[in-house]
């Protein structure tokens, strides 16, 4: 049985200020994934607020329609809407796609914030046969970025640039900056087991470190890919540093930490509010270079921050994209 864990209340130190920074986002169209709680509902809210036309990528639920509610309730006369994407599902994400196309044919899309994930589940197959951690983190949003391409590609004609963004984390580092293409593969159920010998230690976090780096990979090669046929949209990752987000709760129910543990980790820590910054940053302000990467600048707390880029090899990259295509066979125009 799971540990029991209370959600530590933090008061948003920075958030108030960044938000009331933020431009109009009129015109544009946000799509978010992972958007019922945590840093993806505080995304799809503010752009929202912002004007922006939002639509939120949930598995179907009574919590999504909850959280659709709850946007709509709190920014009267917003262009919000959901369509069911369940990122454990490839079929899901290519329905989720069809209905993206159809809809936002004569509007294309300007930022997809692939921000969905999830952290230390145990070692069980989805429905494809992969890993979950790196199905939910990382593959689906492949695909799904390859499915609405030519939206992204439509928006950047229209309006100058559009914007995929991916939401990594500082645990990409534990263990080195190298992908095995073990942890691409229909490998679910067989990639190391549940063992925990510690605090995020053991093989459910190797495979969450490898889903959170794939999450930087991508951005980089996405970009190199894009930059080689002068498209204009741009690529940019960050990650949200320590926050109190829902995150922590599915970890716990998954027994991959303790709620005791977690809950006293976090009280050091940030609001989910403030670990949306570099998110929200990547998403809303303009002038970024593709590639960017925003954190926290105090590491695990503070306002979002430009870093230095990770040393990510050549080799990483051509692994990355050639496994990510075998395993869901998403169509990319180059």
């Amino acid at each position: 049985m799971a540990d029991e864990y209370t959600a530590p209340v933090l008061e948003s130190r920075w958030f108030p200020e960044f938000k009331s920074k933020l431009k109009s986002m009129g015109g544009k169209v946000v799509a978010v994934t992972g958007c019922t709680t945590g840093t993806g509902n505080v995304c799809a809210q503010t752009c929202a607020e912002l004007g922006a036309k939002v639509i939120m990528l949930n598995r179907a639920s009574d919590r999504a329609d909850a959280a659709l509610e709850s946007i709509r309730a709190a920014v009267p006369g917003a262009d919000v809407s959901q369509i069911p994407c369940d990122l454990m599902s490839f079929a899901s994400v290519r329905e989720a796609i069809a209905t993206l196309n159809a809809q936002l044919a004569d509007q294309g899309l300007d930022v997809l914030c692939n921000n969905a994930g999830i952290m230390a589940t145990t070692d069980k197959a989805t429905e494809d046969g992969c890993d979950t951690q790196m199905q939910t983190n990382h593959l689906s949003h492949f695909l799904l970025t390859g499915g609405v391409w030519p939206l992204l590609e439509q928006a950047a004609a229209k309006r100058g640039e559009a914007r995929v963004v991916n939401h990594s984390s500082s645990a990409r580092k534990m263990g080195g900056l190298k992908l095995d293409a073990a942890y691409f593969g229909r490998n679910g159920g067989n990639l190391g087991g549940d063992d925990l010998p510690g605090p995020f230690q053991g093989p459910r976090y190797k495979r969450y470190q490898q889903s959170k780096l794939a999450n930087v990979v991508f951005t980089y090669a996405l970009d190199e890919k894009a930059k080689a046929v002068d498209s204009n949209v741009k690529s940019f990752v960050c990650e949200p540093g320590g926050a109190v987000t829902g995150l922590a709760a599915t970890t716990v129910q998954e027994g991959g930490i303790g709620g005791a543990v977690v809950a006293n980790i976090l009280s050091n820590c940030q609001s989910g509010e403030d670990g949306t910054m570099p998110l929200l940053t990547c998403c809303c302000i303009e002038s970024l270079n593709s590639r960017d990467f925003y954190a926290p600048e105090q590491g695990m707390v503070g306002p979002a921050k430009l870093q230095p880029p990770d040393d990510i090899d050549d080799a990483s990259k051509e692994l990355l994209w050639r496994e990510s295509v075998a395993v869901t066979e998403a169509q990319y125009p180059f």
